[in-house]
């Protein structure tokens, strides 16, 4: 069974290297170019001519030389143009390659020396066509008639709309935007606004300031006649500013629905710890899309509805106790944007965790039982079309089962441990040990095997780079039960809960061997927590 299992997937690894090109690489690795220099803070100007559905800006990209080196890489996609690139004044000449730009560097590049480059470019960026799925930029209106704008570029890439080092394993420490627009219109973006300043040609500037460290396609803009209010919530680092904006005509919808996000703040800091952005504030903001989990910018647009545009996700009507987006992409602020894969082949992280946070607020408050009926409800709807782990190093993301599938293996994972505080401990010690970093999957594995002290080494493999379900076979005879894991890697063994007569058991079964039990098989129920199938064999 095991050997049918690595021949399938290798050949799926096969098929897959067969399609990745030299671009795939470009972006998905870190090549020389990119790792003898480390960012540490861009500050992007960004003006937005609506009627032409245009953009013109600069990127100052301040970097710390880890090696000394000539040549630099940046990204920037067509159809976007850059017209100059500058350090110390002095224009740089460059070579573009797809859409990598290799700027050749005359300063020489000093050890542990702090530089900037200037990047100055323009375009008309690639139009979302289904945003947030497919990226770029949503130009879009109102029901009035003002413009209503937005960017999405989670898989796509950032460099779909502004130049910048286009990898996940490398996060500016720091980060400023000013985005510029028609003067009745209000442009938002991450962290907190520091400056609006009204300019003679009839725009408006506006500038925000991110103190934390920000992955790439978590920098958003959004531009609408937006009306915003505040709150504070008291969480456990102090008063965290929260501020909303929304369209005029959904102020008092928003003032109402958004109510939840209080109760979203207080269930996950309770699961994973402080909100990791004190500093730069909660925002959410009404997007002509479904929603983005951009950092401490979150993109709403769900209709200000329960559920996930009105409909539970997967068959269990819990999911129509909350709104899906604003405790989802929420979530992330967690897991993605404290917590952020190194490398998108492990984006298993951010959706695995942050789909589990779902069932984590349904029972904070509505309790255990209503978490657990949630998550059963997501059985459905997984697909087991690929392994949940992509292919390193090409930029290339696993199944989107990992938002499904991905939040199953955890709960499964809980019941395993069959400790609830441990979890809880687990969760919060990430998210303080992982505190604004980037991070691999071995490593959340390795930090989750030595809390838990279990070797759970064939049972991420398992379920993270296969997509079988482990399958507990049963045999009955003579009143006695005997089953054995099918279905699964080799030496993969797991403890699972049962019920003979309604009283709780626990049996460890092997895929080597049958073990056997005394019991009837009208008297058994396997507990319905764990991601398996129960199949019953005859002799």
């Amino acid at each position: 069974m095991y050997k049918f299992l690595l021949i399938c997937t290798f050949c799926y690894h096969i098929s897959l290297a067969q399609i990745f090109t030299k671009q795939d690489t470009l972006r998905g690795s870190i090549t020389p170019e990119r790792a003898w220099w480390d960012v540490k803070n861009y500050t992007l100007n960004l003006q937005v001519f609506p009627s032409t559905k245009s953009i013109k800006g600069s990127n100052t990209i301040r970097y710390k030389v880890l090696k000394s080196s000539k040549i630099l890489q940046i990204e920037l996609q067509n159809p976007m143009v850059i017209d100059s690139i500058l350090q110390d004044e002095k224009k740089l000449n460059y070579q573009k390659k797809g859409y990598c730009y290799y700027v050749n560097l005359t300063k020489k590049q000093r050890v542990k020396a702090t530089e900037k480059i200037e990047v100055f470019y323009h375009g008309k960026p690639k139009e979302a066509v289904n945003p947030p799925w497919d990226g770029g930029f949503i130009w879009n209106k109102t029901r009035d008639g003002n413009e209503f704008i937005a960017t999405a570029n989670q898989s796509i890439g950032a460099s779909i709309w502004w130049p910048c080092k286009d990898h996940p394993a490398d996060e500016a420490e720091s980060m400023q935007i000013t985005i510029t627009c028609p003067e009745h219109l209000t442009g938002v973006s991450n962290g907190k606004k520091i400056k609006t300043q009204n300019n003679s040609d009839h725009t408006t500037s506006f500038t925000w300031t991110v103190t934390n460290p920000i992955n790439n396609y978590g920098v958003c803009i959004n531009i609408a006649n937006y009306t915003s209010f505040k709150e504070s919530f008291n969480g456990i680092n102090g008063n965290l500013s929260c501020t909303y904006y929304v369209l005029p005509q959904n102020l008092n919808r928003a003032k109402k629905h958004f109510k939840e996000v209080h109760k979203m703040l207080k269930a996950f800091e309770y699961w994973f710890g402080p909100y990791p952005f004190y500093e730069d504030g909660y925002k959410l903001v009404e997007t002509p899309y479904l929603g983005m989990e951009h950092q401490s910018c979150i993109g709403y647009g769900n209709q200000y509805l329960k559920g996930y545009m009105g409909r539970p996700m997967g068959s269990s009507m819990w999911g129509n106790h909350f709104d899906f987006i604003i405790i989802h992409e929420s979530g992330h602020e967690w897991f993605a944007n404290s917590i952020t894969c190194k490398d998108v082949a492990d984006l298993w992280i951010h959706e695995a965790f942050t789909s589990y946070s779902e069932a984590l607020f349904i029972e904070y408050y509505y309790g255990k039982k209503a978490g657990n009926e949630y998550l059963q409800g997501l059985k459905t709807i997984v697909k087991n079309d690929s392994p949940l782990v992509g292919v390193y190093g090409v930029n290339h993301e696993g199944s989107s089962d990992m938002y499904t599938k991905g939040s199953l293996m955890l709960h499964t994972l809980r019941q395993i441990l069959n400790n609830d505080d441990l979890w809880r401990n687990i969760l919060k010690g990430m998210n303080h040990d992982f505190y604004h970093q980037t991070v691999t999957g071995k490593q959340i594995q390795s930090y989750i095997t030595k809390n838990s002290k279990l070797n759970l080494s064939k049972f991420f493999l398992q379920y993270l780079n296969t997509t079988k379900i482990p399958t507990l076979a049963i045999k009955s005879k003579k009143g006695y039960l005997y089953y054995r894991w099918e279905n699964v890697v080799d030496d993969f063994k797991i403890p699972l809960k049962i019920y003979l007569n309604n009283k709780e058991k626990w049996i460890t079964p092997r895929s080597q061997n049958w073990k056997k039990l005394k019991a009837n098989i009208q008297d058994l129920k396997v507990d319905k927590n764990f991601y398996i199938n129960v199949e019953f064999e005859s002799f």
